[in-house]
């Protein structure tokens, strides 16, 4: 295990920030708010995930917008989702009383809204509500102005270009120097209710709807969706919160899957490691497709690979590694010069340059997915396959050259060991389809090519002086994705060279027990400057990878180290400093999740495995979990 030091993100926050680790997310399917630990919205785009924000507060100051209801000099007792959902309890404390906030952003309305409440359950308590909207990513101030709706009640209306924000509720704030403030007394018993509504600004101010009825609503409908995890092992608080933020993080209309909710929260603070992710990457989309259903949940498979036909449709050799949530193409990478970063950190980035780089392992990710969906019952539509076969066709045009890999390095393409393990997987995901459904294709041009990128990944990513795979051909150093070899079923995972690649990878990125770093940043041209955090999904391919090579103590000790860090809400974000104790990077990371749930999975399987073959009785039996059949590893 080798060191690793970074800097403490606390000692760099700007006045008016919170660490990463501090802040909830609430969403509703189409877009999701941060919400800190003092009761401040630091960050919402509206209406979509991947729209301009209009509370931009986490990448700067209150200047830049956000909604703060907060208690006068309370801490945060306890925070907690009400069930399996995504409605937010918080509980404060001050000297002279005690109160609880419930937020929430309700579902299926058709409406953007985002609904408050603030009761006084003990004593008295001091409000303080703050209401500052700037949109354009906190650039654009608004137009405001009081209104009345359509049932004749007060509202605050900001406008400004296209999108207005209606504000209304039992006590409304007043305009004091750009901003609405208010500050009164709640006593025992006593409640504010607010809710902000987004608009066309163009339309009239919409009704207000019942706020009460729709946020009990909401958490019934997270809690009935929940209901269908079918993992019931030692993780299961765990896998179930990962498996909403995935639902969470997945457009409701469209199927689009985001990789995070957030942009520019930094890999290192104060460094330039800072990117957006509110886009749909083929393949972190793929991968949640496959944890979601290995957990029962086909729905949104079907809704994804519909999403996947609408986006790709065209000339294979236009395909991106990422797209907007709607299917659009179009992301520029271009940087918000009048924002700090959070804690320091510039530059503030919105869009994604990586959008134009190539990267073979991607078709591998997305051909995993649609086989798993297939053995669940999906059927394969005469559109969906000749999309497959048009796809797997174009790689194998193309997989010889260098990319750039799943890390997306901006340094010079390699033959990465990873990407060619993942175009091998594209091509038997492809064979193995054709074979068992019986679906046209090229076999004989298909088997052929699989063996030749076999072959060929293991002369040319394999390293005798190490004895282990290595990140790139004619390097000497390893790689966090080549725990992926056995997950795919490149290689099986008590394969010889497998088991010394894991202990390679980790004698040489794990920093602390059970967390790893992607790659040595020293090592790997990726283009950028500065140092990053151990990565958590490489934790849990660690713990996947040992789990299915029959190490269930090793693989419970992983779990173990990285289940905790997810805090009293169970979110993870992309990465952990396990020197000062804080998430960093963006949030919540959809990779994180879905590698967590899939580890889960993978050793539920294997304990269970174990205690069969120990002869100690298995209780609760779950078909999914019992199954240990060579295809399901490969899946």
């Amino acid at each position: 295990m080798r060191p690793h030091h970074a800097p403490v993100p606390s000692a760099h926050l700007l006045p008016g920030q919170s660490p990463v680790e501090d802040y909830a997310v609430v969403g509703d399917g189409h877009t999701a708010a941060l919400v800190s630990r003092d009761g401040s919205v630091d960050w919402l785009c509206l209406p979509g995930f991947d729209s301009d924000a209009c509370f931009a507060a986490l990448l700067g100051g209150p200047e830049h917008g956000r909604w703060r209801l907060a208690v006068a000099g309370a801490t945060c007792e306890r925070r907690r989702w009400v069930g399996d959902s995504f409605v937010l309890e918080t509980t404060y404390r001050s000297a002279t009383g005690t109160a609880v906030a419930v937020d929430a952003m309700p579902l299926g309305d058709g409406r953007a809204d985002l609904v408050r409440r603030l009761t006084c359950t003990e004593g008295e308590v001091e409000v303080e509500h703050e209401w500052t909207v700037r949109f354009g990513y906190g650039a654009v101030e608004p137009w405001v102005q009081h209104v009345q709706d359509a049932q004749g009640c007060d509202t605050i209306r900001a406008t400004a270009g296209p999108d207005a924000l209606v504000l209304r509720g039992t006590r409304l704030p007043r305009a004091d120097d750009h901003h609405h403030v208010d500050r009164f007394t709640l006593r025992a018993g006593e409640s504010v209710d607010l809710s902000l509504t987004w608009t066309p600004s163009w339309r009239p101010t919409p009704p207000r709807l019942p706020d009460g009825a729709r946020v009990e609503a909401t958490a019934t409908a997270w809690g009935l969706w929940a209901r269908g995890c079918r993992y019931q092992g030692r993780y299961r608080e765990a896998v179930v919160r990962s498996l909403l933020v995935l639902r969470m993080l997945t457009d409701s209309a469209t199927g689009g899957i985001v990789a995070a909710a957030t942009t520019s929260l930094p890999e290192s603070p104060g460094g330039t490691r800072n990117w957006d992710y509110r886009y749909t990457w083929l393949r972190d989309a793929a991968l949640t497709v496959e944890a979601l259903v290995e957990q029962g949940f086909r729905h949104e498979a079907t809704q994804w690979r519909d999403w996947l036909l609408r986006a790709v449709a065209g000339d294979p050799r236009d395909v991106q590694i990422m797209y907007r949530v709607d299917g659009g193409r179009r992301m520029p990478e271009r940087e918000l010069d009048h924002l700090p970063g959070w804690a320091g950190s510039r530059p503030v980035r919105v869009g994604n340059g990586a959008v134009d780089q190539v990267q073979h392992d991607v078709l591998g990710e997305v051909m995993c997915a649609l086989a798993v969906a297939r053995d669940a019952g999906l059927a394969e539509t005469t559109a969906s396959w000749a999309l497959q076969r048009r796809l797997v066709d174009a790689l194998l045009d193309g997989w010889q050259e260098p990319d750039r890999g799943i890390w997306e390095v901006r340094g010079a393409p390699r033959r990465f060991t990873h990407s060619g393990v993942m175009t091998w997987a594209a091509v038997d995901r492809a064979v193995r389809g054709a074979r068992a459904y019986g679906l046209a294709a090229p076999l004989a041009r298909w088997e052929a090519a699989r063996d030749e990128i076999h072959a060929d990944v293991l002369a040319r990513g394999w390293s005798s002086r190490r004895r282990s795979f290595v990140q790139h051909e004619g390097a000497e150093h390893t790689d966090a994705a080549l725990l992926q070899i056995p997950l795919v079923g490149f290689l099986p995972a008590d394969d010889p060279r497998v088991l010394s690649t894991v202990a390679a990878v980790r004698e040489e990125l794990e920093v602390a027990p059970g967390l790893l770093l992607r790659y040595r940043t020293e090592a790997t041209d990726d283009g950028l400057a500065g140092p990053e955090a151990p990565f958590l999904a490489c934790s849990s391919w660690l713990a996947d990878a040992l789990a299915r090579a029959g190490d269930v103590d090793g693989a419970t000790r992983v779990l173990d180290a990285v289940v905790p860090l997810g805090g009293d809400l169970g979110l993870l974000a992309e990465q952990y400093d396990p020197v000062g104790g804080h998430m960093l990077g963006n949030v919540p990371q959809a990779l994180s999740h879905l590698a967590l749930v899939r580890a889960a999975h993978s050793h539920g399987r294997a304990e269970r495995l174990r205690a069969e073959r120990s002869g100690a009785p298995v209780a609760g039996p779950d078909r999914e979990q019992r199954r240990t059949t060579d295809e399901e590893d490969r899946g």
